[in-house]
């Protein structure tokens, strides 16, 4: 009995993941614009309301800015997690090109140039790549898997 891992659609995951660093990077250097309560009255045509329900517009609104605040924190230390756990050059490579503030402006050819010490070649970078987003996708549980025919 032996345990054998998934075969990955490898242009699917990778865009699941970098979607995942996406998101990562929004959530974590955008800063987040907390909602505020109307000071104007509302005026209903019907009169009283259209379910007798009664809100409260500065609770629920200071509950979202908690929450959301909460979720992107929370969201950001997963991702954080996840690529602390793999290793060295792929940690590296994930958290150079895909995590920094700038990584929608460096280029896979800057980091397999310029970041490594010393430049590796555009093969070994393709290689170090799909290993970082596989063990990703997996940790993250975003990977797509092959479909059987």
């Amino acid at each position: 009995m032996g345990f054998e891992l998934p075969e990955l659609d490898r242009k699917e995951t990778q865009r699941a993941v970098e979607s995942a660093l996406e998101k990562y990077r929004l959530f974590k250097y955008l800063t987040f614009e907390e909602r505020e309560a109307a000071t104007t009255s509302h005026m209903d045509d019907v009169g009283g309301g259209r379910s007798n329900l009664t809100s409260d517009q500065t609770g629920s609104i200071a509950l979202y800015n908690v929450a959301e605040q909460e979720h992107r924190k929370k969201y950001c230390d997963f991702i954080e997690r996840s690529v602390k756990r793999l290793p060295p050059m792929e940690r590296f490579l994930i958290e150079t090109r895909y995590m920094s503030n700038d990584a929608e402006y460096i280029t896979d050819y800057n980091v397999y140039c310029h970041k490594f010490k010393p430049p590796i070649s555009h093969v070994t970078y393709g290689k170090i790549r799909w290993k970082a987003f596989y063990r990703l996708a997996l940790n993250l549980n975003i990977a797509v898997t092959k479909l059987q025919e």
